[in-house]
């Protein structure tokens, strides 16, 4: 296995030296153990422009970043024939993440039950004022929310990669040096092990995170993003049986004044937190606020480990540019009003990954940015651009204060919002509705937002006249 490999940084040989068996096993030809010079690049590609052309070896693809969606934009193009490469900088590193995902990512990228830390059945939203509302009560006896760990989904995914022929390289990623000419390749530039070392592509696929070194050596484009903050505890046993398969949401201003505090439980923990989009010294106010409103659920948790990331909060202005793609993170698919994104970068890399595949005609023509657009982008688009937008919307409507959030918690404990929102949560799906209901739940929605509005200002003349 190439995990295996003493790696210190490998010298290739050209293409053109290389024989028909040769592997990139331990002992093989293609790596060389000395100690590398500082910098090593690898023989220049024969590179060909028009797409239909055929190529004289296999196309090479980079892959930066090996978390779900690299991982997987890294599996299907060793599965499809592409001479693949993924970069990982620390492959033992846990991304800090809640950690849940759909039913559909189970059976879709074939993950194992042991990688499921808890089957959550059961949710609960908590409005301002600590309405709680059961949300759930539609969920089949078969369904259900994953929770797991992140490191232990990304271990796997890559070992899944490197088994269908990815080599596995851990580095940090510098820069790329973009071609000047279309018949040039990419210069992966990146350090292991303490040297630096140059890699020459046909073709990248950025997945390296919210804050992408690879979309900003291609000028992608910036976008606002949010902070999500997090603390794993461990609960005294009885505690822990409460949220056993159970997960919580609390809305207000006090936990976030744009997003959502949550508590999900793991193995044999929790992970208690928020996320807002304010300014980074804020958001220890609202971890604050969170553990003050699940404090009788924790006495007696203890802090293992505390977490922070940045989560975008929209899609970058460009995706592609030339022969480069952003996937996952990198490409700003995560979801708004849920901030769900695991499923989504995987479904990004995997897409993006059977696009040059099937672009390049199993690694045998060269690839450039017309056919990514037209066979990752826009399918992409396609396929999930609505979604996306209706929780933008969505977000919009219900987070902005804590009138709305009230609103926002009475409408989800109509069976009708559940069922709706959880078939297309689960099995990403569009939900046929009914147009009956439709009609009654946008009546129903106009009245709690107006009672919310009403009680809201009743308070505040409340508060006021004491004062």
């Amino acid at each position: 296995m190439v995990s295996a490999l003493p790696f210190r940084l490998p010298n290739f040989i050209p293409f053109s030296h290389r024989h028909k068996h040769h592997s990139f096993l331990a002992g093989s030809p293609l790596i060389r153990h000395s100690k590398p010079p500082p910098t090593t690049t690898i023989s220049p590609l024969a590179y060909v422009t028009a797409s239909s052309a055929n190529l004289t070896r296999p196309l090479r693809v980079a892959v930066v970043g090996g978390g779900p969606a690299g991982a997987s934009a890294a599996e299907a193009l060793a599965s499809g024939g592409i001479e693949t490469y993924l970069l990982e900088r620390n492959p033992s590193n846990a991304k800090p993440c809640g950690g849940a995902i759909p039913l559909c990512m189970i059976d879709e990228f074939g993950i194992p039950p042991e990688i499921i830390d808890r089957r959550v059945t059961r949710m609960r939203i908590i409005s301002p004022s600590n309405i709680t509302i059961d949300f759930g009560k539609t969920l089949q006896p078969h369904e259900f929310i994953g929770m797991l760990r992140r490191e232990r989904l990304d271990a796997f995914l890559r070992q899944r990669a490197q088994h269908a022929g990815a080599s596995l390289l851990h580095g940090l990623f510098l820069d790329l040096d973009c071609p000047k000419k279309a018949n040039e390749p990419y210069l992966l530039h990146y350090t292991a092990h303490g040297s630096r070392t140059t890699l020459e592509v046909d073709a990248v696929i950025g997945a390296d995170g919210a804050n992408s070194r690879v979309a900003k050596s291609i000028s992608a484009g910036d976008y606002s993003y949010a902070i999500a903050f997090q603390e794993r505890m461990k609960l005294p046993e009885e505690k822990m049986a409460y949220y056993e398969n159970l997960a919580e949401m609390y809305v207000g201003d006090d936990v976030s004044p744009d997003f959502y505090g949550w508590v999900f439980p793991k193995c044999d923990h929790v992970a208690v937190g928020t996320g807002t989009m304010m300014a980074k010294p804020q958001i220890k106010r609202f971890q604050s606020g969170i553990r003050q409103r699940v404090a009788p659920k924790i006495v007696g948790g203890e802090v293992i480990k505390v977490e922070a990331h940045p989560i975008p909060e929209h899609p970058r202005p460009r995706r592609v540019v030339g022969r480069v793609a952003l996937v996952g993170d990198a490409a700003g698919y995560v979801t708004k009003c849920s901030g769900e994104g695991i499923y989504f970068a995987a479904k990004s890399g995997r897409m993006c990954g059977q696009a040059i595949v099937k672009g390049s005609d199993n690694g045998r023509k060269a690839i450039d940015e017309k056919m990514l657009k037209t066979l990752y982008l826009k399918q992409w688009d396609d396929a999930y651009y609505p979604t996306f937008r209706f929780l933008d919307i969505l977000q919009g409507f219900f987070y902005s204060c804590n009138e709305d959030r009230e609103a926002l918690v009475e409408l989800c404990g109509d069976e009708y919002v559940q069922r709706m929102t959880f078939q297309s949560y689960l099995y990403k799906t569009i939900a046929p509705g009914n147009p009956v209901q439709d009609l009654k739940l946008a009546f129903k929605t106009v009245g709690t937002l107006m009672r919310a509005k009403f009680l809201g200002y009743e308070m505040k003349m409340l508060v006021g006249k004491k004062a």
